[in-house]
């Protein structure tokens, strides 16, 4: 009976003691379960934050820069009067409208409507078509000037394609380069997204030799054509893309820098031709 008892006693002790480790493991992980929620907390805050800021940023990429695209140019090109129009200094840095330049339409038209442009901005794909609308609108009255401004730093295919509408230009004369230039704005996706190794089957699509095109962009012919017109929008005042100046046969000029509406535009080319 003494011996039940004792091991009776010493199970139950046995029990007593293991409920009280229990006891003890389970206070020590509630204590640590108390300063481990602050410290989770914050970190979850960091992470939401980390996440967001991360979205943020693909998202901006995506979209390729473009709202500073918008910024440079709206605050990097000439200072202008409330309603666009430029000083006669101002008017006097931009290049004159040449033999060498693309013009679309008359070259004895009464109003030109310059653009300094770059193939894979976004707000220049979706001026493109503002731009024809006009053309076609004042038809016989105002022609359309593009020049090239390759935003280096953002896109960094725009130079080569500004080459390779050069090299369509070499085959197919100044049609060609329009013809060129349409369909770049109409496919790509803009902010880098055009395959470079397309270019000549966009030529070939238009009559023109493709790899004739391709031997032409490799020879670096036209690196020097571009850059000079790229350096032309900088002694402009240019430093955003689309940047577009209406200038009449008066010399009167006034600068509308980014994707403007038809609109706009249309206001001042009406003052432009009285």
């Amino acid at each position: 009976m003494v011996i039940f008892f004792i091991l009776t006693n010493e199970s139950l002790k046995g029990r007593i003691l293991n409920m009280a480790e229990k006891a003890k493991s389970s206070s020590k992980a509630k204590s640590l379960l108390e300063k481990l929620v602050p410290v989770l907390l914050v970190l979850s805050i960091v992470l939401a934050f980390a996440v967001g800021m991360l979205w943020q940023k693909i998202s901006s990429l995506e979209k390729g820069s473009t709202d500073t695209t918008q910024k440079a140019a709206v605050q990097g090109s000439p200072k202008a009067a409330p309603n666009g129009k430029l000083s006669s200094d101002q008017a006097a840095k931009i290049p004159k409208v040449s033999d060498s330049d693309h013009i679309r339409g008359s070259k004895d038209a009464k109003v030109f409507l310059i653009e300094y442009s770059d193939f894979e901005c976004p707000f220049c794909k979706k001026f493109h078509p503002t731009a024809q609308q006009i053309f076609n609108d004042y038809k016989g009255q105002v022609a359309w000037v593009y020049r090239h401004f390759p935003l280096d730093t953002l896109h960094s295919k725009a130079r080569t394609e500004a080459e390779a509408s050069e090299c369509a230009k070499d085959q197919g004369g100044n049609d060609a380069f329009w013809k060129f230039i349409d369909k770049i704005y109409e496919v790509t996706p803009s902010n880098n997204g055009l395959a470079l190794t397309d270019l000549p089957k966009f030529a070939t699509q238009q009559g023109l030799n493709g790899t004739k095109l391709q031997a032409c962009i490799d020879s670096g012919k036209y690196k020097e054509f571009v850059e000079n017109q790229y350096q032309g929008g900088i002694t402009a005042g240019v430093t955003g893309t689309p940047a577009n100046f209406i200038v009449n046969s008066k010399g009167d000029v006034w600068l509308f820098p980014g994707a403007v509406s038809v609109d706009s535009l249309k206001t001042t080319i009406d003052e432009a031709l009285k």
